[in-house]
């Protein structure tokens, strides 16, 4: 099978942060506080560690895009590292934590838009809109790699109105006492609740590989892939920790936890007019963020294809380099997950499905420090990385964490098809 060339390298550095931040800024934003309420305190201090540990391992992984600016994705620097069976099943969970992202960013779109059209609480109905949200982005990322990173500029600029508007607020009514911080517990901060916490904030700030894993579609990688990683994260986990804690510990428990916990905050603190249109917004942010992941989703099995690693059919691309095969099976394993789904509420099926993200995605992150130290690469930081990954392993829990595990394990009968075909050429 003849594949066209790779498409032109379209995305500069402020595509590329806004790649990251949108892909950052999405769903976790928007849905988290309802997650973290029941978590106070231990709540804010699991942010310090998300954001540290995140800022640690993105700088590992920008190192690492350095050294091998031509790998083609994170999932390759463990190939180089360690041989093609392990890059496999890093690039394998890796691909499969994309499509979890995708059903779970479409679900909590379809959560902020319920609190203006709440038939969508119904069972089954925003299961299908969320469906539909899954298909429109794949539309988009199938006209190519340029409307994509427009896209992602125009909805990244648009979710920041959500954010500007609770923040201003939250300084309004902290300043004039009508807000109140939920008092710091006599007991001070728990181990148990900290390490909790920081498993569902880290959902929050996946995607700051997200510059790595497109390198293909970057100009200059080399010096704009570190840019725009460590600025995007490093911005996007303040506007997390102010956010996410002020509405968890200011707005009353009942509120906080509801589908769209920024409209809940607006309609408390201002009025459920402008609610509607905050929670509108972040139905946007939502779409932006699925935009940015569904380009993703397209280009990780696209890689691992090329390489050899997953049946060349997935290798397939038009001539403008968009992966469509792989972008459209991403995006019909998604339909049947969210089908065989479709039953549960959607804050549950939301909370279900980003600790499995977060935990299918952690083996890259371990899999990237992992890299780092085989190459003997910002080793001090690697350590600190790996050490930070594990832990929040660890505190995602051990059935999220075994079912990745599981999942892992499940694509190496694909990895023994492509090595047929390879034999066979």
């Amino acid at each position: 099978m003849n594949m066209p060339p790779s498409t032109s390298r379209t995305l500069g550095l402020a595509a590329c942060i806004a790649l990251v931040m949108g892909n950052m800024i999405g769903s976790g934003v928007f849905l988290l506080p309802a997650s973290l309420a029941p978590f106070g305190w231990d709540a804010v201090a699991g942010w310090v560690f998300t954001i540290a540990g995140s800022l640690v391992l993105a700088y590992v992984i920008a190192r690492l895009t350095v050294l091998m600016p031509d790998a083609g994705g994170t999932a390759q620097f463990i190939t180089r590292a360690y041989g093609p069976l392990a890059g496999f099943a890093i690039g394998w969970i890796y691909w499969i934590s994309v499509i979890f992202t995708n059903v779970t960013i479409a679900v909590a779109a379809a959560a902020n838009l319920s609190s203006i059209l709440p038939a969508l609480n119904r069972p089954g109905v925003g299961a299908l809109v969320s469906i539909a949200f899954l298909w429109t982005t794949t539309g988009v990322n199938l006209i190519g790699a340029r409307a994509v990173g427009l896209t992602q500029l125009a909805t990244t600029a648009l979710k920041l109105i959500p954010i500007v508007v609770v923040l201003i607020l939250l300084a309004l009514m902290l300043g004039s006492g009508k807000a109140e911080v939920a008092p710091f517990p006599a007991h001070g901060f728990t181990g148990a609740g900290i390490t909790a916490s920081a498993a569902l904030t880290l959902w929050a700030l996946l995607g700051f590989e997200s510059a790595s894993v497109a390198a293909d579609k970057v100009r200059d990688p080399a010096r704009t892939i570190p840019r725009a990683t460590l600025i995007g994260t490093a911005v996007t986990g303040l506007i997390y920790l102010l956010v996410c804690s002020g509405i968890a510990l200011t707005l009353p428990a009942a509120e906080s936890q509801s589908g769209s916990p920024f409209a809940a905050f607006v309609a408390h603190y201002w009025s459920p007019g402008p609610a509607h249109l905050i929670a509108a917004f972040a139905t946007i942010s939502c779409l932006g963020a699925l935009n940015g992941w569904t380009l993703l989703q397209g280009e990780v099995p696209l890689a691992m294809a090329r390489g050899g690693e997953l049946p060349r059919w997935l290798a397939g691309a038009n001539a403008r380099g968009t992966p469509v095969r792989a972008l459209l099976l991403s995006c019909a394993l998604g339909t049947l997950m969210l089908i065989a789904n479709s039953l549960q509420g959607l804050v549950a099926l939301f909370t279900a499905m980003a600790l499995l993200s977060t935990s299918a995605t952690l083996w890259l992150y371990v899999g990237c420090a992992l890299a780092a130290l085989r190459f003997r690469l910002v080793v001090p930081v690697a350590l600190i990385g790996l050490g930070y990954a594990l832990w929040t392993l660890w505190g995602a829990g051990l059935v999220p964490s075994g079912a990745s595990f599981l999942l892992m394990a499940g694509g190496f009968p694909f990895y023994a098809w492509a090595q047929r075909e390879r034999g066979n050429r």
